[in-house]
């Protein structure tokens, strides 16, 4: 009944423009016809609660039963995002100035929520002490609205700026991270930050997965918006895959600095594992959360936590080259 229900509001709101236009690039890639194509992508909905975008992803078209029910498609992530996390309890991290509120010893930075009754001396003294910031909306995600500005955008004009961040909806401005030189050598344009998930499971707590996140010349470094991501060891801390984005591209190297992504390591792993794990605990009603991590030159601090991870970069289908998806990890944590 739940895979009806899920597959329903599906069709009710899928866009059909964007999955015909999947359609027609999976048909180049596969080899396949549009109907088989339409066909399996049918059945990966029953059988899986896949959506056309986990299709794609996974690459599901390629793998057999018993590889595609090793894939955490949206049907089966939404349904662990709602096992685990009581809604209730979303808003301690949704709300980006809360989050930093509750989370403030692992930040590593200032910040400043703004409204329009926010004291022009206190905006332009933060303005003063930050030369250097990121501006957000208060919610949000995959990278939407984040805008970065450094003192020559504002001097002499503050009041200006003040409701000109107003306008575009920004409502948290934060002291821009600087991240370890390590961590440039990747991708100097963007914080590349570390997706860390924690489960607090029936069966046992810990980190499910890791993934790290790689901008492409962006400022962000998200998935969404052109990055690529490539999943870390929990032991090592190093990086076991290539960089894959979403759009099916993989890169051996970066193209943009060259550096070499298999075996990359990342700096302070330990140290941002230990903090995960110890922040998972603060909010037990919240017991799936993935946390992005970044890492600076004295060690890892959060970016945000996030109430209802994403399922699409765990399952890249570049991060699983024998076809066997995250699935069978999370079952070591919870029954699914």
């Amino acid at each position: 009944m739940q895979k009806i229900s899920f597959l329903l509001k599906r069709l009710v709101h899928l866009d059909w423009t964007a999955m015909w236009k999947t359609m027609i690039l999976l048909k180049e890639r596969s080899g396949k016809n549009r109907l088989w194509l339409l066909a399996d992508m049918l059945q990966c909905a029953i059988k899986y609660n896949a959506g056309y975008m986990d299709y794609k992803i996974a690459e599901m078209y390629k793998l057999s039963g018993e590889q595609r029910r090793t894939q955490i498609t949206r049907g089966i992530s939404n349904g662990i995002v709602r096992r685990m996390n009581d809604k209730s309890f979303w808003h301690l991290f949704d709300d980006k100035d809360t989050f930093n509120s509750l989370f403030q010893e692992h930040l590593r930075r200032t910040w400043l929520k703004i409204n329009a009754e926010t004291d022009p001396a206190t905006f332009k003294a933060f303005l003063g002490e930050n030369p250097d910031i990121i501006a957000k909306p208060l919610q949000g995600s995959s990278g939407v609205g984040i805008e970065h500005y450094t003192c020559e955008d504002w001097f002499g004009r503050e009041e200006a700026f003040f409701f000109t961040l107003l306008q575009k909806q920004i409502g948290i401005l934060e002291r821009r991270v600087i991240q370890h030189e390590h961590m440039s050598a990747l991708c100097p344009t963007s914080v590349n930050t570390i997706r860390i998930a924690t489960l607090l499971g029936d069966k046992k707590h810990g980190i499910v997965y890791a993934f790290l996140r790689i901008g492409n010349g962006k400022i962000m470094d998200n998935v969404d918006c052109g990055g690529m991501a490539a999943r870390v060891d929990l032991t090592s801390g190093k990086l076991l895959t290539v960089g894959a984005d979403k759009q099916g591209n993989t890169f051996s190297d970066h193209p943009i600095t060259g550096t070499p992504i298999i075996g990359f390591k990342v700096p302070f792993f330990e140290e941002a594992k230990t903090m995960c794990l110890c922040a998972s605990k603060k909010v037990p009603q919240m017991r799936f959360v993935a946390w992005d991590v970044a890492i600076t030159p004295g060690g890892p601090c959060f970016i945000e936590g996030n109430s209802f991870p994403s399922h699409a970069v765990p399952q890249f289908a570049a991060h699983y080259p024998n076809g066997i998806g995250i699935l069978r990890e999370f079952r070591e944590f919870i029954d699914i």
